[in-house]
């Protein structure tokens, strides 16, 4: 395999170069890529709409065309769905990416074209590799396998041709992996594949426990289920002695910082690396380009045209965005795509913030709908992940999940925060982590730290320690187990937190 490793580490390495270039050029590039869009675009009945064929600049696009939400979008996406065409994309769309609807309890379904596929899903998980790979050009990847964790498809009942397919966005991808991308990868597509999934992570174990995994690929939390399972099965200490070449794990999808503790110790290795990307349902849009920094580069030449939406416009009916010119650094921002998926202006629900220009680099900082809010205090769920995380270092916590809620203000009684924590580790002392919980969000959030002051408007944080299983068997409950479902972090209603208590009482 050895032969094979240093083919696949070269003709990766091949890509910086034109990586390179829309670094060096990003507004060229993208001017470029919103021009073959609407060009591209202009005869399906979205483009007439607008009248794509008169457009000749940003500006008249931004004039012309609302900035639009999934709901905006849906009566399009609809009769796709249903076996129409040429409605927002001009090529035949086949596949769609369910959503985990993260932002409200309804799945989502975004159209994904052959062009998308090809220049934007594969070509992210090429560069993804290429840009490993150029920082560790010692990498021994390609000596083993990769295994990813993925969620299933079937076919769209909607379509009475029978002829289109939905699933999450990683079965939509491996279904349509090119045969060099299923060569290096496992378990076989039958089992990646799999809808049950509790069935399938004990599949995915016995499959892929005497394979040479080298990467795995997926969302931290099903992942550290099946690294224990994997573990338990071989009846060994760690992962490691069943997987010794192991040497990195690419994860999305959530905030990593809150997992680091418990990676480290179930795969108790200073070797073992974290690479992070940013992948969804709509596309792929960044990936850590630094071996020392979680920031993501931003990709400028998939096929995506980027706008961004400053915080106080993000409520207005009609909010007013910017192209990346003219983004600031440190700033707050929802993100809106225009893709060659034919979504156009696409408020994608998540926030970022850039920390580079030279080049574009973001960090993930929340979802639009994901924050508490209830009393002017404006958590994100970045402010989250991050007090979690500091309360969990200083007191040798290790946690699985998390989600937290507002304590609605009642007669005689103050407003306040109510997280639930299931714990890997329990801290050391409970209260202890409650208060480092609430003093960490007091340094990074200024609105929650005035709120705080004397107990004025908010009482100090109820913190609930919740038994192994409980998350996952509230996501079992909800039918969200897998894929790209995740736990949502925060939430301005109490709809989550009440279920989970009611579970934890035995409810």
């Amino acid at each position: 395999m050895g032969l094979i490793n240093s083919i696949l580490t070269w003709v990766m390495q091949k890509r910086i170069h034109q990586i390179e270039l829309f670094i060096k050029y990003p507004h060229e590039v993208q001017e470029e890529l919103f021009k073959k869009l609407i060009q591209t675009a202009k005869h399906t009945e979205f483009g007439m709409q607008f009248d794509f064929s008169s457009i000749h600049s940003y500006e008249q696009f931004r004039g012309r065309v609302p900035i639009h939400t999934y709901e905006k979008t849906f009566t399009y996406i609809d009769r796709l769905m249903k076996g129409e065409q040429n409605i927002l994309w001009p090529s035949e769309i086949k596949w769609f990416s369910k959503s985990s609807g993260t932002t409200n309890a309804r799945s989502k379904f975004i159209p994904v074209s052959q062009e998308a596929l090809e220049d934007c899903h594969f070509k992210g998980g090429k560069d993804l590799l290429s840009i490993y790979v150029n920082n560790y050009p010692d990498t021994k990847l390609f000596d083993g396998k990769g295994l990813a964790v993925g969620g299933s498809h079937q076919i769209n009942e909607l379509d009475p041709t029978a002829s289109s397919y939905y699933g999450d966005v990683s079965a939509v991808i491996m279904q349509n992996l090119p045969p060099w991308a299923q060569f290096i990868r496992t378990p076989s597509l039958e089992t990646a594949l799999m809808g049950n999934w509790e069935e399938k992570i004990e599949k995915l174990a016995r499959e892929t426990i005497k394979e040479n995994v080298t990467n795995i690929a997926g969302v931290p939390t099903w992942t550290v289920l099946l690294i224990q399972r994997v573990t338990d099965i071989a009846m060994k200490k760690n992962i490691l002695e069943v997987w010794p070449n192991l040497e990195v794990f690419f994860h999305g999808a959530v905030a990593f910082a809150p997992y680091r503790t418990l990676f480290q110790s179930i795969i108790p290795s200073d070797k073992m690396r974290y690479w992070e990307t940013y992948n969804a349902s709509e596309g792929f849009f960044g990936i850590q380009d630094q071996k020392n920094s979680e920031e993501l580069l931003l990709m400028l030449d998939y096929g995506i045209f980027y706008e961004f939406i400053p915080m106080d416009e993000v409520e207005k009916e009609d909010p007013v965005a910017i192209p990346l010119s003219e983004v600031e650094l440190e700033k707050n921002y929802a993100m809106v795509i225009s893709t060659n998926s034919g979504l156009w202006r696409y408020n994608i629900g998540d926030t970022v913030k850039f920390t580079s220009k030279y080049p574009y680099r973001i960090k993930i900082s929340g979802r639009t709908k994901h924050f508490m809010n209830a009393f002017g205090e404006e958590i994100i769920v970045e402010n989250a992940e991050a007090a979690i995380t500091r309360a969990c270092e200083l007191t040798g916590a290790v946690i699985d999940n998390f989600t937290a809620a507002p304590i609605y203000l009642k007669e005689g009684n103050k407003g306040g925060h109510e997280w639930i924590v299931e714990f890997k580790v329990q801290p050391a002392d409970q209260e202890e982590f409650a208060r480092i919980l609430d003093e960490s969000l007091r340094a990074i959030n200024s609105d929650y730290d005035a709120k705080r002051a004397q107990n004025l408007a908010l009482i100090a944080p109820k913190v609930h320690s919740a038994g192994e299983g409980t998350f996952y068997n509230w996501m079992k409950r909800r039918g969200k187990l897998g894929g790209q479902n995740k736990v949502p972090r925060l939430a301005n209603s109490r709809e989550y937190v009440d279920e989970i208590l009611k579970i934890m009482e035995g409810a």
